[in-house]
């Protein structure tokens, strides 16, 4: 008898349920109007009332950010890999202890893998409200956010505080830390030299994946985009391939489990005696093991992500050389 959890899990696009209080900067302006979304795994949220929607993680957590126009994410680090899709929008991603060490743009279809020891920030700078899909090695996101000291002492003057336990207190509800609970230590300056700030072009070259090249590469077959042996070299505790209407459907079964995130047409999942159609902005837990088939359904352009994880540990990733 099939055990009930193992079948598809399945988020839509209209389902997802925001967080507009998640993280220190909510009171910030200019990063006061941006939405978290937890869909896979608890994430990095800051607060406890974060709705989180599939609570079980395959060795990484799947999230998002939507923003509108001119609005900004907060220069931060992580412990693990952070790769960000872009679903919707015109997106700037900045990086450096100050976020001027440089910059790149992503449109709509665009993929970035940023690795561990880099502050780094992103706004939308499109038209029209924006949204990015975010993938967090590790079970537990990497042990959450570490934020530009900046970031911090801003947050603390528009009435934000956050503990050393990782919660956030905001003085404009009456909060303060409790009893022998004290502030979130701010980093050193010795601590503040081992983040890097790599140039444009260097972050550009190993980093960044263009939707018109995933595209050409995956006639026929995926596209590898994140891997040992992908366009973006690295091991994060994960894999990153690419589909399109130009891939082939085939029958296959997998050691890892699964999650698919459709950027772009209609897709028919199959998986053992389960089938679903997904939609753009879907996102589709599969269990390991068990036959499954992915294949878009429409004749005009369609876009996949598919994330697998690996047997590499989800710790420090692909290191930038020195003086770069």
């Amino acid at each position: 008898m099939k055990n009930k959890n193992q079948t598809i899990k399945t988020v839509r696009h209209g389902e997802f349920i925001p967080c507009r209080t998640a993280f220190i900067d909510t009171h910030t302006p200019g990063s006061n109007l941006k939405e978290n979304f937890t869909i896979i795994g608890g994430g990095v949220s800051e607060n406890p009332d974060q709705h989180v929607h599939i609570v079980d993680t395959p060795g990484y957590n799947i999230g998002a950010a939507g923003q509108p126009p001119k609005c900004r994410n907060s220069l931060h680090s992580h412990h693990t890999a952070e790769v960000f899709i872009a679903l919707k929008g015109r997106w700037r991603f900045f990086w450096g202890r100050y976020g001027t060490a440089g910059e790149v743009i992503l449109e709509t279809g665009d993929i970035i893998n940023i690795p561990t020891g880099i502050f780094r920030g992103f706004e939308n700078i499109g038209q029209e409200y924006g949204m990015l899909l975010a993938i967090l090695g590790g079970d537990d996101a990497g042990g959450g956010v570490v934020w530009a000291p900046q970031v911090i002492e801003e947050a603390k003057d528009h009435g934000l505080i956050l503990a050393e336990t990782g919660k956030l207190y905001d003085s404009k509800k009456g909060e303060s830390l409790p009893e022998g609970i004290k502030p979130m230590p701010r980093l050193t300056e010795k601590e503040l030299q081992q983040f890097v700030e790599p140039t444009t072009d260097l972050v550009i070259s190993n980093h960044v994946a263009r939707k018109w090249d995933m595209l050409a590469l995956s006639y026929g077959t995926p596209a590898q985009v994140i891997a040992q042996d992908g366009m973006l070299v690295d091991k994060p505790g994960f894999e990153v391939s690419f589909l399109s209407h130009k891939t082939k459907a085939e029958t296959y079964s997998t050691a890892h489990s699964e999650v698919l995130l459709v950027t772009e047409g209609h897709w028919k999942i199959c998986w053992e005696d389960s089938k679903q159609i997904l939609a753009p902005g879907d996102v589709s837990l599969l269990p390991k093991g068990g036959k499954r088939c992915v294949e878009s359904t429409v004749s005009g352009e369609a876009g996949l992500f598919r994330v697998r994880g690996t047997d590499d540990p989800a710790g420090a990733t692909w290191q930038f050389p020195p003086d770069s």
